[in-house]
């Protein structure tokens, strides 16, 4: 029975398969018939898709077109008030403009915060990697040092041991 259902199964994963490509034929297993009509479902699903993308597209400029000209209002009411306010109060424009200006100031202080932490974060890592590296360095000379010393102690051993045995010979 198992083996019975193998065929039916593959050709079920086949027809899945062909359904989300689109493009996939069965090589004769399926009719022209059947072939004809994923192509011509495939063909409609991708007309309807690039009818989509295109009122997508057209949607999508006239929400810049908006923007824009909200963008230019918005600046033109902006030049209004401060025309009105202006004529209340001399001192007021002056006023605003400080305020402006500290403003700016402060928007361009921010990325300078930032950039100062960053640089002393970086500067904090590179400390630490370098006295991590110092210290790596001071370990091996130290060891370097015992290898020495343990190497002029074993050749003085054997020096000892030379000139003790020349003097048996003698």
């Amino acid at each position: 029975m198992a083996t019975l259902n193998q065929p039916h199964e593959q050709l079920q994963t086949l027809m899945q398969a062909s359904q989300m490509s689109g493009s996939f034929s069965f090589s004769g297993l399926m009719s022209k018939e059947d072939e004809e009509m994923s192509q011509s479902a495939l063909s409609t699903f991708k007309a309807k898709e690039e009818e989509i993308e295109k009122k997508k597209l057209e949607v999508k400029e006239r929400v810049q077109a908006q923007l824009g000209r909200i963008e230019e209002e918005t600046r033109r009411l902006a030049s209004i008030q401060e025309e009105l306010d202006a004529l209340t109060d001399p001192m007021k424009k002056e006023v605003t403009l400080v305020r402006k200006k500290i403003d700016t100031v402060n928007k361009e202080l921010k990325p300078l915060g930032h950039t100062c932490q960053k640089k002393e974060r970086e500067y904090k890592e590179a400390l630490d990697a370098f006295n991590e590296k110092n210290k790596e360095k001071v370990q091996l000379i130290t060891r370097l040092m015992e290898l020495v010393s343990e190497s002029e102690k074993e050749r003085m051993k054997k020096l000892e041991e030379l000139s003790k045995s020349i003097e048996t010979i003698q």
